[in-house]
């Protein structure tokens, strides 16, 4: 066949499916959704994406089994206000923590797609994780592509019936698996498992594992895509981390136009072809059901599954793989490409700060906190000793696990001393009010304010100590 003719076949092609849409002004707001059907790939990204779903799952189906000193490893203990995490014990008190950890992933999420595009949505995120477990147990129950094509379009009858309730029975069971080991972190999860098999389990518990259940069961199984185009707003704001130089999955028209099927060994310069072949593969295996060839789209989720296939298909017709790789668009039109730029290296240093900060923070955080609160009813008073005094509210807040006697002194001033209670008591995790009054002769004073510094430590635990500064008003000192 010669150049002409083909250029003709690939005209006509383009025409006829050009006619076959319908008119822009006929199309309606709302679009039924389309059910898709994606084929099962595999190549190198196939299986990075598996190894990221297998070590996920692992962690989090497995960690609550982990015991660790006569407990869970990992429990957030909401009725006794402890969250555990191994060595860790954490209060209400260390939330500042949690926000520290939501900065660390926003700037990596930051970093990441400012990097390679939605690497986190292709292969961390909860949605794809548990929607890849769902089509696995599809594929095993219906079969492959066509198959679950096929049954889909038949009519209901026993078979049907049957293949359809043994899939959404293992669905609804790996979805109550899922919600019960969701509590598991809230509620140790041996006495859930004992008070499930007993059905015994509380009205909050069984309330979360239905709905969580019930939640992946709806998301992971019937709304999947979805989920990422409508539901996730990360899809639309995407582009505002995207410039030129971010590695993102793309199709090189340059190479692949104009596309058109042959015979394998054929060279396609002689039919005036690019390398694709138009064999739609790559939008047989896209989970959200898009064509690459047409360009970045938003509903692209970066899982590379269309990388896969096209190298693969490349492969068997003889040609150079990458017709659609990870690229740039600087890269694509024959300009200089720059991945080491400056927006990416602030993202990466900051990312290492607060990895850092959040690191040395959690390690040096204190066991024990103090806060002075001043009495503002009265300046400050005089003793019959002729002495300055002023009072104080002493917060004191024992973050460890056990309870600890804490003991009470100042500096600062010469002759300072503390009149408070000798055997204070502070429970595990608790914040306990001691009232306190600081005496010190008038001759001591610097001036009507002077600063001291009062310290509590706990008797029987030297290393636990804590300090604050407060003010001490003494005669013709002001508000």
């Amino acid at each position: 066949m010669s150049a002409e003719p083909a250029k003709a076949a690939a005209g006509g092609r383009a025409a006829r499916r050009a006619a076959a849409q319908p008119p822009e002004i006929e199309q309606e707001l709302y679009a039924r959704r389309r059910k898709i059907y994606p084929r099962q790939v595999h190549g190198t990204f196939a299986r990075l994406r598996l190894a990221g779903v297998l070590v996920l799952l692992g962690i989090y189906y497995l960690l609550p089994w982990v015991p660790w000193e006569g407990r869970q490893a990992v429990l957030f203990d909401l009725p006794a206000r402890k969250f555990y995490i191994f060595d860790l014990v954490f209060w209400p008190q260390d939330f500042f923590y949690l926000a520290l950890l939501l900065i660390l992933a926003a700037y990596a999420l930051f970093f990441f797609t400012t990097l390679a595009g939605r690497l986190w949505c292709g292969y961390a995120c909860p949605q794809t994780v548990w929607t890849e477990v769902f089509m696995w147990i599809e594929r095993k129950v219906e079969g492959d592509r066509m198959q679950r094509m096929k049954l889909d379009q038949a009519p209901w009858d026993a078979r049907k019936i049957r293949i359809k309730a043994t899939k959404h029975t293992l669905w609804a069971l790996f979805a109550l698996w899922t919600g019960f080991t969701f509590v598991g972190y809230f509620t140790p999860i041996t006495e859930l498992w004992d008070k499930a098999l007993a059905l015994s389990t509380g009205p909050w518990e069984t309330f979360w594992i239905l709905f969580y259940g019930f939640a992946t069961w709806g998301n992971a199984g019937f709304m999947r895509e979805q989920v990422c185009i409508y539901m996730c707003p990360y899809a639309r704001f995407q582009s505002a981390m995207f410039d030129r130089d971010t590695l993102i999955i793309s199709y090189d028209a340059r190479r692949g136009e104009p596309r058109g099927p042959r015979r394998r060994g054929v060279d396609p310069r002689e039919l005036g072809l690019g390398d694709c072949i138009d064999c739609t593969l790559c939008v047989q295996v896209c989970p959200v059901g898009i064509d690459i060839r047409d360009g970045l789209q938003y509903q692209c989720i970066g899982c590379a599954a269309c990388i896969d296939v096209c190298d693969e298909v490349m492969e068997k017709m003889g040609y150079p793989k990458g017709l659609i790789r990870y690229t740039t668009q600087n890269a694509l039109e024959g300009r200089p490409t720059r991945i080491l730029r400056p927006r990416v290296v602030v993202y990466g240093a900051l990312l290492v700060l607060f990895s850092v900060l959040l690191v040395w923070s959690v390690a040096t955080r204190p066991l024990l906190g103090l806060d002075v609160i001043r009495d503002r009813n009265a300046l400050y008073r005089e003793t019959v000793e002729g002495l300055i005094e002023n009072v104080y509210t002493l917060k004191i807040l024992n973050k460890d696990e056990r309870a600890h006697r804490i003991r009470i002194r100042a500096e600062g001033l010469e002759g300072l001393r503390v009149l408070t209670d000798p055997q204070i008591e502070a429970p595990p995790g608790k914040v306990i009010a001691v009232p306190a009054r600081l005496r010190a002769p008038r001759a001591s004073l610097p001036g009507r304010v002077a600063t001291v510094r009062l310290i509590a430590e706990a008797a029987d635990a030297p290393a636990l100590r804590a300090e604050e500064e407060a003010r001490f008003l003494g005669p013709g000192a002001r508000r």
